[in-house]
C-alpha cells in the first residue's frame, strides 16, 4: 500500500475538519468507528483538556471512538459535544443499559489573539467535522484546529507568525503503520530537526532581513530567553500556546503501551520546538492502537518522535499568511537562523 504521508495511512481512521476561515478557527476530529486502545501524554503546563483521566492505566474504559482537537481555548471544548451526538446517532460509543456513551478525548489551543475572538469552535461544528470526515489525507494548514494557530510569540503576537496543522506516517517493520496529526501553537520557534535552522518562529524588530551572522528574520527565542531583554519580557509573554495532537497506529497494544506510545511521540516537541514543554504551552498527545498488526512497542517508540516531529513541520510549511502574520511560506523567512 502506497502511503499517503497522512494519519488515515492507518486504516480505520477517518479524519474530518471544519473551520471559520474568517473568525480564524476551528477544529478536527480523528474518528475511529471501531474504537482504538486510547492513551495521552500532557506534558506543557498550560493545558486545556477533557476525558484525559480515564485514558490513564487502571481506568475501566480502554477504547476510544474520536479524538478532538479544537481551537476556541476552553470554549472550544464544547465542540465535543457535536462530535458525541455525530456517534450517538450511529450507535457508537461505551455500551451501557441506556444505550451508548461515546468516548472522545479532547484537547484544545489558544486562537483567540487572532481573527474573532468571540467565535469559537461550537457543537454544530465538530459535528460538522464528523460530517466531512473520510479516509483521504486531512488537509494541512489552515484548516481544521490549525485555522488560527501561531508560533513565535515571545515578544507578542505583532511578532509572531502564522502556523497550521500537519500530518505525517512512516511504514513499521513488514506490516506496521505509524501516523501522526498535530495542530502546532507554540510558544516557541519550529525548527528543522535535521538542520537545526528555523522555519517559523519570533520574528526580530527588523522591518526587513539583515544578516548578522546567520541571523537577521528571527529573534531566536531560545536566545532571546538568554538575554536581558528577554529575561525582562518572559512576565508579559502570551500566555496561550500549545501544541496538541495525535499519534496512531495499526499495532496490538495494551494500554499501558499505547500511553508509552503517546509519551515518547511527545518527544517529537522537543526535537523541533524552542523551547519545548514550558509552563507556557498546554502540549498535550494523544494515542490510537487499531489493533490490526504485531509491531514490537521498541520499533514505534523508537520512531514515533521522528513522525511526530514531520506532521508539526508539515504544519508549518503548508500554512499560508492569515491574520496579518507571515507564514513559512513566505520567500523572506527561509533564512536560517
Amino acid at each position: 500500500m502506497e502511503l499517503k504521508n497522512a494519519i488515515t495511512d492507518v486504516n480505520g481512521i477517518k479524519v474530518g475538519q471544519a473551520q471559520d476561515s474568517i473568525a480564524l478557527t476551528g477544529c478536527t476530529v480523528v474518528l475511529c468507528e471501531k474504537g482504538a486502545v486510547g492513551g495521552v501524554c500532557q506534558r506543557g503546563g498550560a493545558p486545556g483538556t477533557r476525558e484525559t483521566d480515564l485514558l490513564r492505566p487502571m481506568r475501566l474504559v480502554e477504547r476510544v471512538n474520536a479524538v478532538l482537537l479544537s481551537g476556541g481555548s476552553a470554549f472550544g471544548l464544547d465542540a465535543a459535544g457535536g462530535v458525541m451526538r455525530f456517534l450517538e446517532e450511529r450507535n457508537i460509543g461505551f455500551k451501557v443499559n441506556t444505550g451508548v456513551v461515546p468516548i472522545v478525548p479532547a484537547a484544545i489551543l489558544f486562537d483567540l489573539a487572532i481573527g474573532n475572538s468571540k467565535i469559537r469552535p461550537d457543537a454544530e461544528m465538530g459535528y460538522q467535522a464528523c460530517i466531512h470526515a473520510s479516509e483521504e489525507k486531512p488537509k494541512e494548514g489552515d484548516y481544521g484546529a490549525g485555522c488560527g494557530a501561531t508560533v513565535g510569540k515571545m515578544f507578542g503576537m505583532k511578532q509572531a507568525m502564522k502556523s497550521g496543522i500537519g500530518t505525517s506516517s512512516k511504514k513499521i517493520g513488514r506490516n506496521g503503520i505509524l501516523a501522526a496529526i498535530a495542530a502546532v501553537n507554540a510558544f516557541g520557534d519550529i525548527v528543522d530537526y535535521q538542520t537545526r535552522s528555523i522555519i517559523a518562529g519570533t520574528r526580530s524588530f527588523q522591518k526587513a532581513p539583515i544578516k548578522i551572522g546567520k541571523e537577521g528574520y528571527f529573534a531566536n527565542t531560545l536566545k532571546m530567553l538568554e538575554s536581558a531583554i528577554g529575561k525582562g519580557v518572559l512576565n508579559l509573554a502570551v500566555r496561550s500556546n500549545t501544541i496538541i495532537g495525535v499519534i496512531a497506529t495499526n499495532a496490538i497494544l495494551n494500554k499501558n503501551e499505547t500511553n508509552y506510545l503517546a509519551e515518547t511521540a511527545s518527544n517529537g516537541i522537543a526535537l523541533c520546538v524552542q523551547p519545548a514543554f514550558s509552563l507556557l504551552d498546554g502540549d498535550t498527545v494523544f494515542s490510537m492502537a487499531t489493533g490490526k498488526a504485531k509491531v514490537d512497542i521498541n520499533l514505534l517508540c523508537a520512531f514515533a518522535p521522528f513522525v511526530f516531529a514531520d506532521a508539526i513541520i508539515n504544519a508549518v510549511l503548508a500554512s499560508e499568511p492569515a491574520g496579518g502574520l507571515p507564514s513559512a511560506k513566505n520567500k523572506e523567512c527561509r533564512m536560517e537562523s
